[in-house]
């Protein structure tokens, strides 16, 4: 009687196993430097001047299914600063600011991420700039993925990301600043960032495994 009266409980179990949504592991995406970016704006005098960095490459691990289970990793080549003046950019790779001979890369690893409603998404992880790692807190959002097809031409498999955050630059170090006869600073300290990422899928190669980052298939 006790292996009878079991059936029906064992059946509830299976069916609800079949119900519950598989667990994928994550995917790798690696952005697509022509469609992402990496910029800020920080105080000058009453305005706000705008720069970004021309070089980063980002790894997303992407659990469409379950985002808590996503992660990322960035590098930006700190010597690929830009603000559209050459001597500022040159004052900007000195020692004055970003020190790019001495540290010649900005990396952000994240440690959690906590989704939120409609794609939100609140992104937990450690900044080193100029060689002082600090953690931080993105504000990030998921804007969607899938298959792209143009006129018989395929783009792969793709997602979009965005995140913003507020740094105060002197807690990496750069301090730099200029006194005004009249009072105040030159420059502020709080930098706002802002990140758009477009990233492509990592699709196995022919032999079953997926190539490292930065090397191609056969290579």
């Amino acid at each position: 009687m006790r292996r009878l009266a079991l059936i029906p409980a064992l059946g509830t179990a299976a069916l609800l196993a079949l119900a519950a949504p598989l667990s994928a592991a994550p995917v790798r995406f690696d952005s697509d430097p022509p469609h992402s970016q990496a910029s800020f704006t920080i105080r000058h005098f009453f305005s706000k001047v705008p720069g970004r960095f021309k070089e980063m490459a980002v790894t997303i691990m992407l659990d469409e299914q379950n985002l808590a289970n996503s992660s990322v990793e960035a590098t930006i080549q700190a010597a690929s600063i830009f603000t559209n003046n050459d001597y500022r950019d040159k004052d900007l790779r000195s020692s004055n600011f970003f020190a790019v001979d001495s540290f010649p890369t900005i990396t952000f690893k994240s440690t959690k991420v906590t989704p939120g409603e409609n794609g939100k998404l609140r992104i937990e992880g450690n900044l080193t700039m100029r060689g002082i790692t600090k953690p931080i807190v993105l504000d990030g959002a998921f804007l969607g993925a899938g298959a792209l097809d143009m006129s018989g031409y395929s783009a792969g498999y793709r997602a979009g990301f965005e995140a913003t955050t507020t740094l105060n630059r002197k807690d990496f170090n750069i301090v730099w600043n200029q006194t005004l006869d009249q009072g105040g600073t030159m420059l502020g300290d709080d930098v706002a960032i802002s990140i758009g990422i477009e990233a492509k899928r990592v699709e196995p190669d022919k032999a079953g495994g997926t190539p490292p980052a930065g090397k191609k298939p056969g290579k």
